[in-house]
């Protein structure tokens, strides 16, 4: 569904990062990205320069895609990446890739914090804003956080794809900045009689987690912009060329920067 609103940029620690055809000066930057280097990967003959403004431009948006990007990592030798993106306020589809497990079901969970620093066990419990028990992810009472389970292949691999209505990206119970655990055993929904099934489903010990960082991509004429709260550095990848504007990936590739800034792409 497409996003009819405007955006507007009211701050300094907004940036624009603008397509030019020939060389000129550019101005200090000071915003929250100054400092960073940005990688840029373009099949149009056009310099990119970025400027520091502080003039509100409105933006018209026909399309509004949010995505988040989990990096799991454990102490065995579990790992893998997890895509999260919803558009507008629609469902969020998981899009889930795991190697290292031993086949069978392992649980798959939405944890409360981002906290890593003591490996998995930092993440707390599962997330539950609305304080009910745990379930299955298509049961009326569970977690926001319960994904059931992910089944891995006789080579430890695991691939899912998980559609769910309880773990936006944006709001007061956005999933951003959360972790995503991995867990040894089955989840059993919280139906399997154990004292542990309607805390975590008796899942076991914790193999692998991340925390997420946030992409938004938004697709309007007669610009692109992507903002993000874990900011780091930026890469911009071409995607499309449309006659209302331009579609471009935006990766976040070093962490230590401010939390919060916009940049847009405008043609001119």
């Amino acid at each position: 569904m497409a996003a009819h609103s405007i955006f507007t940029t009211t701050s300094t620690t907004n940036s624009f990062l603008y397509p030019i055809s020939s060389s000129s000066s550019s101005p200090n930057i000071n915003s929250s990205f100054h400092g960073v280097s940005l990688n840029v990967k373009s099949n149009f003959r056009q310099s990119l320069t970025l400027y520091a403004v502080n003039t509100p431009k409105p933006l018209t948006v026909f399309a509004a895609t949010k995505k988040a990007v989990a990096v799991l990592k454990g102490n065995s030798n579990v790992e893998g990446v997890v895509t999260l993106s919803q558009d507008d306020d629609g469902p969020t589809t998981v899009n889930v890739r795991i190697t290292g497990l031993a086949p069978g079901l392992h649980g798959f969970h939405l944890h409360e914090y981002g906290d890593t620093t003591n490996g998995c066990m930092s993440t707390g419990a599962h997330f539950n804003p609305n304080k009910l028990t745990h379930g299955a992810p298509g049961d009326e009472i569970r977690h926001a956080g319960d994904l059931g389970n992910i089944v891995a292949n006789a080579d430890g691999v695991a691939e899912a794809t998980l559609v769910d209505n309880q773990i936006p990206l944006t709001g007061p119970n956005s999933v951003v900045g959360r972790a995503l655990v991995v867990h040894e055993l089955q989840d059993d929904l919280g139906k399997g009689g154990h004292e542990l099934s309607l805390t975590t489903g008796n899942a076991g010990g914790r193999l692998a987690c991340a925390n997420k960082t946030q992409l938004v991509i938004l697709r309007g004429s007669p610009a692109v912009w992507a903002w993000d709260f874990h900011v780091g550095g930026l890469k911009f990848k071409p995607l499309a060329s449309e006659s209302k504007g331009f579609a471009f990936w935006v990766e976040l590739v070093a962490p230590g920067l401010p939390s919060a800034g916009v940049v847009g792409l405008t043609p001119i």
